[in-house]
């Protein structure tokens, strides 16, 4: 046994930080200077949703699903991002839904039973690696054509009551679950790097029922009310918009946050369990706060792999060949889309 290490699982802050894609750009000044002053002191301005950071309930919903009034940052356990971790290798394409499935494999290959009656993840910090940290960048690839979680990951989350769930990824969502696609007052239906709206691109690409998962009217069209109810009618229950951020939803509305845009050097705790810290601020009538997240595990269980290196500010592709590396490692095609929608929307229809 080697002594214990903490391991960076934090992206860089600066002003040139890589931001969500309506967010504003972080503001850095001086205050004082060491030449004028003979102190430094700096200000900074800022959504707290930029980089490495925590969500708390309130920042996308009003009412959690025991009735409560959804909490603020202030409101929740000081340990709720914190605690003993395993960090999932996800094995999934570009622009992926995870699903159970996905989970599921990633905790078999660890040697970690997913059945939850095992509750062997429950009260931990469950970490998603993706390989997206890699690609942290202000790019379509990083947001608009991240894979990501939905309602189905979220309900896996909760069966196996886990307290916190961090990811390597834009959001808590898949990208076509959020604004950028046809979701939220703000949805922006951005355009992708072919011209069209992404939405118009995940139809060409894997036909509109597959693309139905993520628009509730599309949704509704292709399987019905019923089937939609069924899929989403907890969510619509207590007032949200059911395929707007599910996975968000469904977590925060049961008390378990989330942490978004991990990375640093989580290629070295993939696949191994550790302690993991998280602390956001200690605001009050917070909705989430830019955190620093470390790993606390022994030296001599950390995978061989190199210390990451940031070329400027925030942003992690290096060079073009890593993006395309990555890009073609993880461009596969999509399972049957037919089976990420009709047969589950059959299985709702019918009761299962």
């Amino acid at each position: 046994m080697g002594k214990m290490v903490y391991v960076d699982l934090t992206h860089p802050f600066g002003a040139e930080i890589p931001r969500w894609p309506y967010f504003d750009k972080p503001v850095i000044d001086s205050k004082h200077s060491m030449a004028k002053g003979g102190v430094l002191t700096q200000y900074v301005g800022c959504t707290m949703h930029t980089g490495t950071h925590c969500d708390a309930p309130r920042h996308v919903m009003e009412v959690e699903f025991d009735g409560r009034r959804a909490r603020y940052t202030h409101e929740m356990p000081i340990d709720a991002y914190t605690g003993e971790a395993v960090a999932l290798d996800i094995q999934c394409g570009r622009w992926e839904l995870i699903t159970g499935e996905h989970l599921d494999d990633a905790c078999r290959r660890m040697g970690i039973d997913p059945d939850p009656a095992k509750g062997e993840l429950e009260g931990k910090v469950v970490c998603l690696v993706t390989g997206m940290h890699r690609l942290f960048d202000d790019t379509k690839e990083y947001y608009h054509y991240s894979c990501g979680t939905g309602r189905e990951a979220g309900e896996w989350f909760v069966d196996h009551k886990v307290k916190c769930v961090a990811m390597d990824m834009q959001a808590l969502d898949h990208p076509l679950h959020t604004a950028m696609g046809n979701n939220g007052m703000t949805r922006m239906n951005l355009l992708g790097a072919s011209g069209n709206p992404i939405t118009e691109e995940y139809k060409a690409l894997f036909g509109e029922e597959a693309y139905a998962r993520f628009d509730k009217w599309e949704f509704v069209k292709h399987f019905g009310q019923e089937a939609y109810d069924k899929m989403y009618g907890s969510l619509e229950e207590i007032g949200c918009w059911g395929t707007w951020e599910p996975c968000h939803k469904t977590m925060l509305g049961h008390g378990i946050v989330g942490v978004e845009n991990l990375g640093g050097d989580v290629d070295k705790v993939l696949g191994k369990k550790f302690m993991f810290y998280c602390f956001p601020l200690r605001w009050y009538m917070g909705d989430g706060s830019m955190a620093r997240c470390v790993a606390y595990i022994d030296e001599d269980d950390l995978n061989d792999v190199p210390e990451r290196t940031y070329k400027y500010a925030g942003t992690g592709v290096e060079s073009r060949e890593t993006f395309l590396k990555h890009k073609y490692t993880c461009d596969r095609k999509l399972e049957e889309p037919s089976r990420m929608v009709t047969q589950l929307c059959e299985e709702l229809v019918n009761g299962k």
